[in-house]
């Protein structure tokens, strides 16, 4: 009976080997599956005179081989993997936004400021003139469709966030159930194999979502831990995610991820502290990433639009009117805050922009300090008076109501302007490219001086120079005989100023400076002259729409000339109106690059993690074959002592019964 019972035992494991080896075959493509050995042990044998006599074989369990370790370092860099990926897909979508070429935005810039050069050629020309109503139209529809666009994107990362919320509730629920299996079956004091590496699967799936600490329990349940400390699976219980407008800021276009425990208030996480996950990625590029491409879009919008508004506000028009705005632009934003305090900034210096938004933090009473948030850089102050006297990167903010201490007030100045530009002029006659001022040298002059440029500038008079009210030669209504500037030779060599609109002139501002080449600014307008005059020599500046001068200003192209040069004016950054887009481009191009690249560092980290925990864990084939081999062999050598010790048995029966 022995000899049968060894037989049996034997052909009972080799038969769980073949299945085990069978069950591996079968799941060799099953996510997430660990490969199952068979681990066998002696049976204890029965002590007799001659010794120990073997009883044969046990299974004794069914071991799972994986690495804790590299499954759960797999985890998390295909967490990380996940988040640069995503990230680096949506910074592609941007920079495509931020294109160069004929069609991009760029170009269509240049377009419109070179076609003033046919308008300072032939101010009269109504088809010139035409074509600059049709490159500012352009243009401010391109702005339009790139804003929209930005839109777009952002109506993407939203939706795809929104789905990936439900994918990780979902996932947590399923993990809480597996959880609850897997302690019951704990009980049999046997390892559950396959639920295991569901439960791991599901690790991992969440991960690709958002990165978790995985914390193992007494009773064979695993907590899933997110930013650090908020439990997302705890034993049996699951707890939901959201995402939501961030509390600080509500309206902002800011998103945040919360917690919501049953029971208690919603805590929101930050992105900085989640880690790894495409969610993370997500909720960073939109906060972040987004941010700025706005950012760099609108700074350029209202840095554009305000200068030319200013410039063409200065000029006149065929019908002598003065020109008004080319561009529709915002005056204000309003600051966003879920506080006390309520503000606006206004927009005062368009070459001074920065592409950032701005944090107003108050410390004490309505004291504070405004924080830039693209370099952290701040401007104290210590009322919401001495605020307003402050000029930020050309803005100005303005306090209706202090926050309380502690309080923050988030303001994105260019967040809108690209979206909602329009052109506003319609008519080429409406188009203001003519001089509201003009210079005559004077007719019995005798030195070498000549007029080299004249503009109106809007700018004050420098230190020094006070003019009367009447002085104004850009005034309306036209002020009769304007400005004569009075030269006397030097060294050095000095100019009067007189208002001739007075019997006789009224001298102003007497023995001024003069450098040939140097502007003389006064009263919002600026003239240039070269040369060298003789004493007595003058200059007449008059308004262009006095009646004396008759349609004379319908030929003048000056403030053409000026609109035109405001493409050397460096605005944004150091870099000039016609390079401002390049350098967004460039930006833009940069964080989109480092992506890809920390995209491709963190996919081969994933990959050679993922390549050694399946060297452990993963089914080979040919091994399994090989095993199939051995387990049949060894079941059919089984086979063969039970059929050896039946034989034996039927012969034993047969010889006892003679």
């Amino acid at each position: 009976m022995s000899l049968l019972n060894v037989g049996a035992r034997a052909l009972l494991a080799n038969q769980v080997a073949l299945q085990t080896a069978g069950h591996n075959i079968a799941n060799v493509n099953t996510p997430g599956y660990s490969r199952q050995t068979v681990a066998l042990q002696t049976v204890q044998g029965q002590f007799t005179g001659g010794g120990y006599i073997g009883q044969g074989v046990d299974v004794q369990t069914i071991l799972r081989n994986q690495s804790e370790l590299l499954t759960r370092q797999s985890a998390t860099a295909g967490s990380v993997q996940a988040s640069d990926i995503v990230r680096a897909e949506r910074l592609r979508q941007l920079q495509e936004v931020f294109s160069g070429g004929t069609a991009g935005l760029g170009a269509a810039i240049n377009d419109m400021m070179n076609a003033f050069s046919d308008v300072v050629s032939a101010p009269t020309d109504i088809t010139a003139r035409t074509v600059v109503l049709t490159r500012m139209d352009e243009t401010a529809a391109r702005m339009r469709s790139a804003a929209d666009r930005l839109t777009e994107i952002q109506y993407t990362v939203t939706e795809q966030l929104n789905s990936s919320v439900t994918a990780v509730n979902s996932l947590a629920k399923q993990m809480a159930s597996i959880n609850e299996q897997i302690a019951r079956a704990k009980g049999n004091g046997q390892t559950p194999n396959d639920l295991l590496d569901q439960r791991d699967q599901v690790i991992r799936d969440i991960n690709q979502y958002i990165q978790t600490t995985q914390i193992p329990a007494d009773d064979g349940t695993v907590g899933l831990f997110v930013a650090g400390s908020q439990p997302l699976v705890l034993g049996t219980t699951a707890t939901s995610l959201s995402v939501d407008d961030a509390t600080a800021f509500p309206g902002s276009g800011q998103i945040k991820l919360f917690f919501n425990r049953p029971g208690s208030p919603s805590i929101e996480m930050d992105e900085n502290v989640l880690g790894g996950g495409s969610m993370s990625g997500l909720l960073r590029f939109n906060n972040t990433d987004l941010a700025e491409g706005r950012n760099l879009l609108g700074r350029m919008a209202m840095a554009i639009g305000t200068t030319m508004n200013d410039q063409h506000n200065l000029g006149l028009t065929l019908d002598g009117a003065l020109g008004k705005d080319l561009f529709s632009l915002p005056t204000s934003m309003p600051g966003h805050t879920n506080g006390a305090g309520v503000g606006s900034v206004s927009f005062t210096g368009p070459t001074q922009f920065a592409a950032s938004d701005y944090e107003i933090r108050f410390t004490t009473g309505t004291a504070g300090q405004v924080v830039r948030l693209s370099d952290g850089k701040a401007t104290a102050f210590t009322s919401a008076a001495n605020l307003a006297t402050l000029q930020i990167d050309g803005l100005n903010f303005n306090l209706t109501t202090p926050g309380n201490p502690g309080e923050r007030m988030l303001f994105k100045p260019f967040s809108t302007a690209a979206s909602n530009i329009q052109a506003l002029v319609y008519s080429p006659r409406d188009l203001a490219v003519a001089n509201p001022v003009n210079a005559a040298m004077g007719t019995s002059n005798g030195g070498t001086m000549q007029l080299a440029g004249l503009k109106a500038t809007g700018l004050p008079n420098p230190p020094g120079l006070v003019l009367p009210p009447n002085a104004n030669a850009a005034a309306v209504p036209p002020i009769l005989g304007g400005i004569q500037l009075r030269f006397t030779a030097g060294p050095p060599t000095t100019y009067d100023v007189l208002d001739r609109g007075t019997a006789p002139p009224t001298t102003v501002a007497a023995a001024q400076p003069y450098t040939p080449g140097a502007p003389i600014t006064i009263n919002g307008w600026e003239i240039k002259l070269q040369g060298t005059p003789n004493t007595g020599d003058t200059v007449v500046i008059g308004n262009a729409s006095d009646p004396q001068y008759g349609d004379t200003f319908t030929r003048n192209s000056g403030n053409a000339s000026a609109l035109m040069g405001l493409r050397d004016v460096k605005m944004f950054d150091e870099s000039t109106l016609s390079d401002g887009y390049a350098g967004a481009i460039a930006q833009v191009g940069t964080r989109t690059q480092s992506s890809l690249f920390a995209a491709e560092l963190s996919t081969t980290i994933a990959s050679n993690l993922e390549r050694d925990r399946t060297a452990i864990s993963g089914v080979n084939l040919d091994e399994e074959a090989a095993r199939l081999i051995q387990y049949q062999q060894a079941y059919q050598a089984s086979s063969k002592m039970i059929q050896i010790a039946q034989n034996i048995f039927d012969s034993l029966i047969q010889g006892m019964g003679r």
